[in-house]
């Protein structure tokens, strides 16, 4: 299967401070990718390192172009989109106001509109709120409305950090499906930070689990999670 994303020998680090040890990793046009670890692995950082956001070395490539050089902006123009860990909403701003500034570079008014009855399409809930605080709404629906408002750059490629942290099982599991709808539907690519490792293996097809900052074991996610070690280390039976 074709690559949307390649990194080769993918190193990073903070200031002098190592971080990243010469990862290979592969995201398959359309597929979804987990990137499971413990807290400190530098599953965050991997991310960051491939939308340019610290130093790395290594060979990229996004859609058989290299991209080693090329700034976070030009590569969210190219369809590299992160939903950050925290998501990162503006408080102050309504969520239709969230909404439009994933869209704050492009120039298409009639397919920003489409593009939000889209995201309102995927997530209701925000299009009942979309006059609403952000930070008025309730932790899941600002992650939902996170996640709509990458979707508002078009993006070919997801990075997602940490949908779950902090959210109920219930709407874990909501977002979930809403994500691999996604996926299915619109041929969108991810690559998945998760720390619930038994969710991620059952909406990823390839799973890479760090230790350290250097992969200690990948493979097929059905394969991964039927591993004796796997189970005992990240997935707790």
């Amino acid at each position: 299967m074709t690559a949307i994303l390649e990194a080769k020998n993918l190193r990073a680090a903070y200031g002098d401070r190592p971080v990243i040890f010469g990862i290979d990793l592969v995201v398959p046009q359309g597929g979804i990718v987990a990137l499971l670890g413990a807290n400190g692995a530098g599953k965050t950082t991997t991310l960051r390192a491939l939308l340019a956001q610290t130093r790395t070395w290594g060979e990229i490539t996004y859609q058989g172009q290299r991209i080693n050089g090329a700034s976070t902006q030009d590569l969210v123009r190219m369809g590299m989109v992160m939903v950050p860990e925290g998501r990162g909403t503006f408080v102050d701003f309504t969520v239709e106001e969230n909404l439009r500034l994933g869209a704050y570079s492009r120039r298409d008014g009639d397919g920003i509109r489409k593009d939000l009855e889209r995201v309102y399409h995927y997530f209701p809930v925000l299009a009942r709120r979309r006059n609403q605080r952000a930070g008025s709404m309730s932790g899941g629906e600002q992650q939902m409305l996170a996640i709509g408002r990458a979707l508002m750059a078009r993006p070919k490629l997801l990075l997602l950090d940490e949908p779950s942290l902090g959210l109920a099982p219930l709407i874990v599991q909501e977002i979930f499906q809403i994500l691999t709808t996604i996926n299915r539907e619109e041929g969108v690519s991810m690559l998945l930070v998760e720390q619930d490792a038994v969710r991620a293996l059952k909406v990823a097809s390839y799973a890479y689990l760090l230790e350290t900052g250097r992969v200690a074991m990948e493979g097929p996610a059905a394969q991964l999670a039927g591993s004796e070690d796997v189970r005992r280390a990240y997935l707790g039976y």
